[in-house]
């Protein structure tokens, strides 16, 4: 299953309009608090999705029974650009436990990458909501191999796989490499192209450099 957000009328489109928007996203402080703000509006739509059960609140004049999730979800994140989209979620789900991934393009001078994988940190996910976070979808192989470098901590009942901007090129990557029966994609848009250095066009550049400054890649 796939949801982009972007294709509904929503303010949801006025901060992924600033994060794209180039006088806009030399802010970096407005860059990331956008970026967190569309990871708080994809909470709140995959909290639609999960369990809930009725419970009895008492306040100072009385009882209510309400509606809450039965357990919160696991979030993670691929470092270092998913940080403020994962801030995003953990803004509304302020219980979770949560997971991060250092996984990133190692380039090589023919102008082809690897991805090379240095460091999880991750809690029992057996049986678990995954909630993955990474802003760019562009070739879709960082992600893939984020998820498989996952299952070494369980079985997630489901994973919703989250990016702010994706390529067609790597949904279509994703849907064929991945179970797509156990995982719902949830985007912000999907642009048609990439540039021979895998970039999103239009997309917005780098979303971790926007975040945190630009990075010396060493050889």
């Amino acid at each position: 299953m796939l949801h982009n957000l972007g294709n509904a009328n929503s303010i949801f489109n006025q901060f992924l309009s600033e994060i794209r928007n180039q006088d806009v996203q030399n802010d970096r402080l407005r860059f990331r608090r956008n970026m967190e703000r569309i990871g708080e509006i994809f909470a709140y739509e995959i909290s639609k999705t999960l369990v809930y059960k009725k419970e009895e609140i008492v306040s100072p004049l009385g009882m209510s029974e309400m509606n809450l999730i039965v357990e919160q979800p696991i979030l993670a994140s691929i470092l270092r650009a998913g940080l403020p989209l994962h801030q995003g979620f953990l803004n509304y789900f302020d219980h979770a436990d949560n997971a991060y991934i250092s996984a990133y393009r190692k380039h090589h001078k023919n102008g082809k990458f690897d991805i090379e994988l240095e460091y999880l940190s991750c809690p029992d996910i057996s049986d678990k909501t995954l909630i993955l976070v990474d802003p760019m979808l562009a070739t879709g192989s960082s992600m893939e191999v984020a998820y498989k470098a996952i299952l070494q901590y369980g079985e997630p009942k489901h994973t919703h796989i989250v990016s702010a901007i994706a390529s067609l090129e790597g949904v279509n990557y994703i849907k064929r490499k991945l179970n797509m029966n156990k995982i719902t994609l949830w985007l912000g848009a999907i642009d048609d192209e990439l540039t021979a250095q895998s970039y999103i066009v239009p997309g917005l550049g780098d979303a971790g450099d926007l975040s945190f400054g630009e990075k010396i890649e060493l050889d």
